[in-house]
């Protein structure tokens, strides 16, 4: 059964081609979410939303502000996992935050996660002797965390809500249940897999040691901590009536984040607020809309303002850096004068 499975993978890769796929459902997902967003927004005051941005309280602003930072401080912990499971133990915690921090506020914001942060981390780490096949290893490692995060979340919160789920699939709750329990079922298999034996995947050159099974169970908690962190902040910025428990809430957004992801727009731009808007359907739009338009400005905007920031602050120390080594290789020579002419004057001056 396995080889009729591969040999149909091969078939499929070889004359439909799997990134032909994901462009078709990239803009399958892009087009529904923009009619979605037409047919909900089309109609509304942006004097009123702007309103309901000035009446949400500061204080859930703060607190929704300090989720958002334990997030991306759990964002460092992905580089920082990843470099200990390829065995670069050498790279500082403070390096691998500044990696982990930078490549996902620029990559979030630009779009196409694995070449934008692909390409900051890769600026950063070449520094430390790490070449292209490393920061592909850390890549590969940093987003099995965010993967096992997700499964794990989204198995126990639809397997507990199933129709958190079913509004934005319309789905059915014995349906939704059956999909939670096949995430958990599929979670649970990865981990008996790994903990049975070392597990290698790759070939030729590029081979990556997965962690093994309470290694793993790190990995998933890392995940689960920034899934939660983010939606914690989505809830602050929710409205407050009708209320929603955050169970709920962390499953549509989860799920909302995930088609923001498969559509490759830069910050799942239109597609997660989209799926928002049709799971939410309970809150007033222009509330709703008001602590989306703010989730963004916290999540997205002003971290990738500070990364950029950072990136050139660095960009200009190791330029400075550069040149003074240089000046130091090759010191500029010191001209003497001459004085053997004056020496010789003086001589003949005493005869």
């Amino acid at each position: 059964m396995l080889d009729v499975l591969r040999a149909v993978a091969r078939f499929f890769n070889r004359y439909i081609g799997w990134h032909r796929v994901g462009f078709v459902l990239s803009l399958v997902i892009i087009g529904t979410a923009c009619t979605v967003l037409y047919r909900m927004l089309h109609k509304i005051e942006v004097a009123e939303v702007w309103r309901a941005v000035q009446a949400t309280s500061m204080t859930d602003v703060g607190i929704a502000a300090l989720f958002v930072a334990g997030g991306y401080f759990t964002l460092t912990f992905y580089d920082l996992f990843a470099l200990r499971t390829i065995g670069k133990p050498h790279i500082p915690y403070r390096i691998a935050a500044l990696a982990g921090f930078t490549s996902y506020s620029i990559g979030h914001n630009i779009g196409a996660t694995v070449f934008t942060g692909g390409a900051v981390r890769y600026r950063i780490y070449s520094i430390y002797g790490l070449d292209a096949i490393d920061v592909a290893k850390i890549c590969f490692v940093a987003g099995l965390t965010f993967w096992l995060g997700n499964v794990t979340v989204l198995g126990i919160g639809i397997s507990i809500h199933p129709e958190a789920a079913g509004a934005i699939n319309q789905l059915g709750p014995g349906v939704n249940r059956t999909i939670g329990i096949g995430l958990l079922a599929i979670l649970t298999g990865y981990l008996l897999w790994v903990f049975t034996a070392p597990r290698e995947i790759g070939r030729g050159g590029w081979t990556v040691t997965l962690p093994n099974g309470p290694t793993t169970l790190l990995q998933i908690v890392i995940g689960i901590f920034d899934l939660m962190f983010c939606a914690l902040a989505m809830y602050m910025l929710v409205p407050g009536e009708p209320h929603i428990d955050f169970i709920t809430l962390a499953v549509i957004f989860v799920t909302a984040t995930l088609l923001g992801f498969a559509s490759h727009s830069p910050g799942g731009l239109g597609v997660f607020d989209a799926a928002m808007l049709v799971a939410l359907w309970q809150y007033d739009k222009e509330q709703l809309l008001a602590g989306l338009l703010l989730f963004r400005l916290l999540y997205y905007l002003v971290p990738f303002a500070l990364a950029v920031t950072v990136v050139g602050v660095r960009e200009v120390w190791l330029s400075l850096k550069g040149s003074r080594q240089k000046i130091e290789l090759h010191p500029v020579p010191t001209v003497i004068k001459p004085i053997s002419t004056e020496l010789e004057g003086g001589g003949s001056n005493t005869k």
